[in-house]
């Protein structure tokens, strides 16, 4: 996999993100500041996947959305874009064969539209469905289910509940859900904020809060 995105501290925080979550099944996750070096890259050896942010420093954003789709049409391609730019990169996309993400986006989201892409043309990674007291998410459609209801979350809840269902009876600090759910450090009650709301859409007793310390996703 092929990260196509702007040195900066998120792309960091990105790179580290996506290797955690598919190191495992077995996929290269590689980043790439610079839009001629992706497509070096890419020319060089073939890829299943290539993220591209359309503000990558290089040719025409969607010039190089072109190239990358002419120089590696096997891979499917997720592209990060404004909504500014949303006409534009919709247009070259293939379908149901590659995504897009608005941003601001956040690490989770962005592994559910890779790990899709990558089980829907690949086969490389099989769905994760992750289950704790009546909370279920499948990872590759950001679906999420209580006792069985589908119910609709933010990004950011979305986020939220991931990092607390990968530690399920587990007090999880404020400052591990704030790195999870947004790219730049945020304050506690910022979290509180967004933990009201997520105990709303999934109930409130299946969150405890743990003062001083953080919160854990009740069995």
């Amino acid at each position: 996999m092929l990260l196509g995105l702007p040195h900066s501290a998120t792309t960091v925080s990105v790179r580290r993100g996506l290797r955690q979550e598919f190191g495992p099944d077995g996929v290269d996750v590689q980043a790439i500041t610079d839009g001629i070096e992706l497509l070096d890259r890419i020319r060089r050896a073939p890829t299943a996947l290539v993220v591209l942010d359309m503000e990558l420093p290089g040719p025409d954003p969607l010039v190089l959305l072109g190239a990358v789709l002419s120089e590696s049409p096997h891979a499917a391609v997720v592209a990060i874009t404004s909504r500014e730019r949303r006409a534009g990169t919709l247009g070259l996309l293939r379908g149901d064969r590659d995504d897009f993400l608005f941003r601001p986006f956040t690490v989770d989201e962005l592994a559910c539209r890779v790990r899709l892409r990558l089980s829907a043309t690949t086969g490389l990674v099989a769905p994760v469905v992750q289950s704790h007291g009546g909370v279920s998410v499948r990872d590759d459609v950001g679906e999420v289910t209580v006792d069985g209801r589908l119910v609709a979350l933010s990004p950011t809840e979305y986020s939220l509940l991931l990092a607390l269902l990968d530690r399920p009876g587990e007090v999880v600090s404020h400052a591990e859900l704030g790195g999870r759910a947004w790219a730049e450090p945020v304050s506690a009650n910022l979290v509180q904020v967004y933990i009201s709301y997520l105990r709303r859409k999934i109930g409130p007793e299946r969150i405890r809060t743990v003062r001083g310390a953080g919160y854990l996703l009740e069995g």
